[in-house]
């Protein structure tokens, strides 16, 4: 059996948590591959709602294991607090069900100072980052003066590990930022008390993954954030630190290209994002209100890791032809159908123009980006219910119209579409992907 990746096609937050949830009940493993709990990923289930951070949507499927793959940064405060948070609702987070890869890299509390410190320096020009610690701790991943998760079970070697590491930071904090230092020992003993609780989930994830595909099971890599995002094919520098990218799956669970099988990217039928940075097809006023939602609801266009305001504007298909470029998308799935119902007509971005010239590609540089403007065709819209639609033929026809004009528009199937939030409320476009 093959290695599917799900992956998101935007800036992140396109309903990837819902959507592993759906795949992962045919999966043996599902591994996140990169990133940390920057990442929320929500599913519903009647009247529960999950939200997750660094555990894999599959947790709550029985009978799936779990994988916090060797790309990933791992905070152990926050992963402990969410096995808490889990176990107490009846999910079992045991050492069979959830691994943790010994090559993932760990976030302390000095990263975490050092990010809010860097954000706060950089004033007007702040990135926007969660400051969860995530960029600083993969620099130092890159430096190669990263923790691994494998410490945690060498508690001498941890202790003198997080010694170095906190007094190396501390001068950092303090010569140049001017923030007080941290405590070692305080730290340190924090760290023996996670190894303590997470030692018996560390697994070699190239053991684990590899003996699974010899037996034929299949395995589903969970994409965080999402491709604008990527630290190389994104909107840079306003980006996460990783490869939320497909290659990133490969590089980050230690998989080589032929065990791939699906490529399904996961985007909005409107855009947001969060954060700082270039956005051509952004919305103000009354109709980006209608996209976003109050916050009232949980499904509306707030972080479910910062709860910051989305940013939102209408679909832009020039940032996913993008996607399905360096991605190799096979498939599409699309979220928020339901949020559409009851405008008379919508805009599709299908274009910008730039310094007087007419693009299709994603320009790489973010001045470039600054300077373009949306080019919109207008699609009807449909006043129809849609929440209760489960197949395609349930769906209006101007609905059904829109969802082709994006598939052909990319040349790539859409394969499934949200119509709610609830588990259930998906209708299935091609079922023979």
């Amino acid at each position: 059996m093959p290695v599917d990746i799900l992956i998101g096609a935007q800036w992140g937050d396109e309903g990837k948590g819902r959507f592993t949830d759906l795949l992962a009940a045919d999966m043996a493993i599902v591994g996140r591959y990169s990133g940390g709990d920057n990442a929320g990923h929500t599913v519903t289930i009647g009247t529960e709602i999950f939200k997750l951070h660094l555990i894999p949507s599959g947790i709550i499927h029985e009978g799936v294991v779990c994988l916090i793959g060797g790309g990933t940064v791992v905070n152990p405060a926050v992963l402990l607090r969410e096995m808490a948070g889990l176990a107490e609702r009846g999910i079992s987070v045991s050492p069979d069900r959830l691994k943790l890869s010994r090559k993932a890299h760990l976030i302390t509390p000095a990263h975490i100072a050092l990010d809010k410190a860097k954000e706060a320096a950089r004033g007007e020009s702040a990135i926007g980052t969660t400051l969860r610690g995530i960029g600083p701790a993969y620099t130092d991943k890159a430096a190669r003066v990263g923790l691994r998760a494998g410490l945690l079970a060498d508690p001498e070697g941890l202790a003198e590990a997080i010694f170095a590491h906190v007094e190396a930071h501390n001068q950092t904090l303090t010569q140049i930022y001017g923030v007080d230092p941290l405590d070692p020992t305080a730290v340190a003993a924090d760290f023996a008390s996670y190894a303590q609780q997470l030692a018996p989930h560390l697994v070699d994830e190239a053991v684990l993954l590899h003996e699974a595909l010899a037996q034929g099971q299949p395995i589903l890599a969970e994409g965080a954030q999402g491709t604008l995002l990527d630290l190389d094919h994104g909107t840079y520098p306003f980006v996460t630190s990783s490869h939320p990218t497909a290659a990133g799956a490969l590089v980050g669970l230690g998989i080589g290209p032929r065990h791939v099988g699906r490529v399904i990217g996961v985007a909005k039928v409107f855009t947001s994002r969060v954060g700082s940075g270039p956005f051509p097809c952004e919305l103000t006023g009354e109709t980006a209100v209608r996209l976003r939602g109050t916050g009232e609801n949980p499904w509306d266009e707030y972080g479910t890791t910062t709860g910051r305001p989305r940013r939102v504007g209408w679909l832009d298909l020039v940032v996913l032809h993008h996607a399905v470029r360096v991605n190799s998308l096979t498939e599409l799935v699309l979220t928020k159908l339901d949020v559409l119902s009851g405008l008379e007509e919508i805009p599709v971005c299908v274009a910008y123009e730039m310094d007087g010239q007419t693009t299709t590609y994603l320009p790489p540089d973010q001045a470039q980006l600054s300077r373009c403007r949306p080019v919109y065709e207008t699609l009807p819209g449909w006043a129809e219910d849609v929440t209760q639609a489960r197949a395609l033929a349930e769906l209006p026809a101007n609905a059904r119209r829109y969802i082709e004009f994006i598939s052909e528009t990319l040349q790539t199937p859409v394969s499934y579409v949200s119509v709610g939030p609830a588990r259930n409320q998906v209708v299935t476009v091609r079922n023979d992907l």
